[in-house]
């Protein structure tokens, strides 16, 4: 055992009293990736850093993990820890046992998570001279402990070195392949807890009731009255490529969002934030379903193919920057509902009304700053005073409900204009009746203001449109104005 190689608590040689119990860091005691977690902090953060910093890799992955720790450390406050690892700890101090930390996570990561459990008798991490995994970790342990002289809890073939020399095996989370694998290799072994990654998992992380968002695609050809068998099957396709797109988005987005997501009473059960989803996974998935979205785009029109694009860029900067700026961040939200109208009128080959594009720009800024204010109300009853991740303030829920309440009954005034229109004769027989559509507007409008008001609004108020009652009825009703305004 080296001084570099190892951390005893409080400064004291360790001493092995009895058969130690060893954990592991990374998938086992939390159920996250610490060093994948310090790359997306300083993506987030500064991206064009950690383009620099990878040339550090080429010098060995200790290095790598040294630089990176030194630069960006997850808090360890708000990981997601596997409370079947923390039992069976407190089970072992309980009995008087001595349990370390041994990690191939560097050894500042390994420290911070020590200092904050104080659960731990010493560590053994990776070092800028020693990467401690694999056969490195186990010639460590055997060194310290002697063959059969620990107990190894693990999660990954990485770990099989480690649990080639333990008295006993515990598996956390094991992979199909790591369970054939021990099961084989190991007959004694116990399993503590079992990641379960079910498909609705995966539908929850992509977020596919946000896909419902997408059928703004559909709407200039609805509102130009051009629709047939082609068009339907031209725009689903453009539906799909948006969906997988946002999707995409969604899973690079939380990823990057870690903290604010864990910090949030609303957000923290998120798959990525609480860990039930491997964050590699994530890494791989996103690229995936942004190549699929960006060929069923090509397949629409080039035409669309660069809207969507834009719609990918405008997403990127959001996630990146925009989101953290009061204000920007509702313009961003408000140009991305209409980027979606845009596609559908490439899509469709129906040119957008300025009476229309009027309509959706102040119709969708109010649900950009009901989106906010809702998120402002949570942050408010919580009793905290800023939002963590955002440009704004728990006080700032006033001036956001107000000026959601103005763009909304704006987005009414440009409606009642268009139904005294010259535009809007040409294309209805009975524009007179389009005032009944107006009147149903101002009950909706004022509906999403009182029910963000009382606390009862979702944190999407177009997820909660179609899956609220009163304001279906009020999409009906609007649906048979316009039908008998033909």
């Amino acid at each position: 055992m080296t001084e570099s190689s190892i951390v005893s608590a409080g400064g004291r040689e360790i001493e092995n009293n009895g058969v130690p119990l060893i954990v592991d860091l990374d998938g086992t005691l939390i159920r996250t990736d610490s060093l994948i977690e310090s790359v997306l902090t300083i993506l987030r953060k500064t991206p064009l850093r950690l383009f620099i910093l990878f040339r550090t890799i080429f010098k060995g992955k200790a290095i790598f993990k040294s630089r990176l720790a030194e630069i960006a450390s997850p808090d360890p406050t708000i990981y997601p820890y596997n409370q079947a690892v923390l039992a069976l700890i407190q089970e072992a101090r309980c009995r008087g046992g001595k349990v370390f930390l041994a990690t191939a996570a560097n050894d500042r990561i390994a420290c911070d998570v020590q200092g904050h459990l104080g659960l731990f008798d010493g560590l053994f991490a990776s070092t800028k001279d020693l990467n401690l995994s694999g056969k490195a970790k186990a010639d460590l342990l055997v060194q310290q402990f002697g063959t059969e002289g620990y107990d190894y809890i693990g999660n990954h073939v990485d770990d099989v070195p480690v649990w080639d020399c333990a008295r006993r095996v515990y598996v956390v989370d094991p992979s199909r392949q790591l369970r054939c694998l021990v099961e084989r290799r190991y007959p004694g072994h116990i399993v503590l807890s079992e990641r379960i990654n079910t498909l609705a998992t995966y539908v929850r992380a992509a977020r596919v009731h946000q896909w419902i968002k997408n059928i703004l695609i559909f709407l200039p050809a609805l509102a130009g009255h051009l629709f047939s068998a082609s068009t339907l099957g031209t725009l689903l396709l453009g539906f799909a490529a948006f969906s997988f797109c946002a999707s995409s988005v969604y899973l690079l987005n939380d990823m990057l969002d870690l903290r604010s997501d864990r910090l949030s009473n609303s957000k923290r059960h998120r798959p990525f934030a609480a860990g039930a989803i491997p964050l590699s996974h994530g890494l791989l998935l996103a690229p995936i379903l942004l190549v699929l979205s960006l060929g069923l785009g090509f397949a629409v029109s080039v035409d669309f193919l660069m809207v969507l694009v834009g719609y990918y860029a405008l997403t990127f900067a959001y996630s990146f920057i925009l989101k953290r700026l009061a204000m920007l961040d509702v313009m961003a939200l408000c140009c991305l509902y209409g980027i979606r109208m845009i596609a559908g009128s490439v899509a469709a080959s129906v040119p957008l009304s300025h009476w229309f594009a009027a309509f959706a720009m102040f119709l969708f800024f109010f649900l950009a700053l009901i989106k906010r204010a809702t998120e402002l109300a949570v942050l408010k009853r919580g009793g905290s005073a800023v939002a963590s991740g955002r440009g704004y303030r728990a006080d700032d829920l006033g001036v956001i409900a107000s000026m959601a309440a103005g763009s909304g009954f704006v987005s009414v005034l440009v409606l009642a204009l268009y139904v005294s229109s010259i535009e809007g004769s040409k294309l209805y027989a009975h524009p007179e009746r389009l005032w009944a559509a107006c009147l149903v507007m101002i009950y909706w409008v004022g509906h999403l203001l009182l029910t963000t008001h009382r606390g009862d609004m979702h944190e999407d108020p177009v997820v909660f449109a179609v899956t609220d009652v009163k304001s279906l009825i009020c999409g009906l009703a609007m649906a048979l104005i316009v039908g008998f305004s033909l």
